[in-house]
């Protein structure tokens, strides 16, 4: 299959055309460049321009790009910066396929959980509405982004991505680094849920999505089993054989993070409904099977 990707090498796209390419695929990345070679497309996602000759016979698109939701304040410039690389690229892609003559049979766009807002304890899945706030009001302008290709047929996945386990990227590239010194500990109270995906299985769900030929609209790419921040903790002290004595108080997250604070504070149990009732099966369904698949140790 020839499959198109934007947002090839960040830490979710990388170990998908290596997964893609292992298995005989062939992966056309979208650059911001002058592409290089056969295997490259040029885009430019602020003007919202995509060289569509490139696309030429691509089955399937998965588009992954946008800006770092942490490592950054969240200032009003790079609140639109996180707000435009999402909409205005996927709109690019959208419309970049509806225009083809032989158009790919899916795309799968990336978009968040963050689309809930603040859950709290209640369980959240894909037939809950949206929530309120920042990131809650740009996952829906991301999603509606994509209404291009699915109008032209397309079949549209909007995957929502949780908090991926990981050692080489996203929060946990992060969170090793300090339990292993033994300055790990809960965020704020500890009680929000963290909805989380190993990697692995995250790769894994993108690719079933593409080939369930059934299955399109929003779909969570979380565990089955969320985890509050202080269950979470204690897993990565008994994991790591650390201990976990220095909890972050909710004053100081807020005063360090900015308005950041009120998504790594605020509470989401997300489960992954639609992915089960399609017949995914989870190779780390738990906290402690996904940190440990992170560490390259058995589950």
């Amino acid at each position: 299959m020839r499959i198109a990707i934007t947002g090839s090498t960040g830490l979710i796209g990388t170990a998908l055309v290596r997964s893609l390419t292992a298995d005989g695929h062939s992966v056309v990345r979208l650059v911001r460049r002058p592409a290089r070679s056969r295997g490259e497309v040029s885009w430019d996602p602020e003007r919202q321009w995509v060289d569509t000759g490139g696309l030429a016979g691509c089955e399937a698109v998965v588009h992954l790009a946008g800006a770092p939701i942490g490592g950054h304040r969240w200032t009003a410039a790079y609140k639109k910066e996180i707000r435009d690389s999402r909409v205005l690229g996927t709109a690019a892609v959208a419309e970049a396929l509806a225009s083809l003559d032989a158009p790919p049979r899916v795309l799968v766009s990336g978009s968040a959980i963050g689309i809930y807002g603040d859950t709290g304890d209640r369980p959240a899945d894909e037939s809950t509405p949206p929530g309120h706030g920042f990131l809650a009001d740009v996952c829906q302008e991301w999603e509606e982004a994509a209404a291009p290709a699915a109008e032209a047929g397309v079949r549209t996945v909007h995957a929502r991505t949780g908090l991926v386990v990981a050692r080489g990227g996203g929060a946990w590239a992060k969170l090793f680094p300090l339990f292993r010194l033994g300055l790990g500990g809960r965020l704020g109270d500890g009680r929000q849920y963290w909805s989380f995906i190993a990697l692995d299985d995250h790769i894994a769900a993108l690719r079933h999505l593409l080939d369930s030929g059934d299955v399109s609209g929003p779909v969570n790419l979380t565990a089955p089993h969320p985890v509050t921040n202080r269950e979470m903790t204690a897993v990565m002290g008994r994991v790591l054989r650390r201990p976990t004595l220095f909890p972050a108080p909710a004053p100081a997250l807020k005063l360090a993070l900015g308005e950041l604070a009120g998504d790594v504070l605020g509470s989401q149990r997300v489960l992954p409904r639609r992915l089960l009732d399609s017949g995914f099966s989870f190779d780390c369904p738990t906290a402690e099977s996904a940190v440990r698949a992170a560490l390259g140790e058995p589950g």
